[in-house]
């Protein structure tokens, strides 16, 4: 009868023990999908403000006729360093899905960039249409950016 408590003891304890593993392995696990996600949505949030601002710079060189092709340049190269950058991270952290409308949405926005460096100005038609293909591509990247967070509509 002592064997049998002291089997019974030893086999609930390593029950419980199992039990305990699972548990933290589970919690763990949560933890670290948590922590990605909330390392994704900063990431998101900071390059699509850095897209923004590149944008809003050349808006702002557009409405500006006076602005030499050199001043241009540098303007769109300070403002472009950040999605640079951004894109650069989002390529490694983010998944496949989203690498591609990232990619589409910067080089289409680079090129706009150099066509306002070339002279390109508020009043030309071709700025409408590639305002327009802009806001559509970036559409496109921020509807990845909410699916792949969970919060696709």
């Amino acid at each position: 009868m002592e064997w049998f408590t002291l089997a019974s003891t030893l086999v609930g304890g390593m029950i419980a023990a199992v039990a305990a593993l699972l548990a933290d392995g589970r919690r763990w696990k949560r933890e670290r999908s948590n922590q990605s996600a909330e390392v994704r949505r900063t990431l998101y949030g900071s390059y699509l403000a850095s897209l923004t601002q590149a944008r809003h710079t050349c808006s702002a060189l557009a409405r500006d006729p006076e602005a030499s092709a050199a001043a241009r340049r540098s303007a769109i190269n300070v403002a472009f360093d950040p999605c640079n950058a951004f894109r650069a991270q989002v390529t490694i952290v983010a998944p496949w899905e989203l690498v591609t409308p990232s990619r589409r949405a910067f080089l289409d926005l680079q090129e706009f960039g150099n066509r306002i460096v070339a002279g390109l100005n508020l009043e030309d038609p071709e700025y409408t249409v590639r305002r327009i293909r802009h806001d559509q591509l970036l559409t496109v990247l921020i509807d990845a950016m909410r699916k792949d967070l969970g919060n696709a509509t």
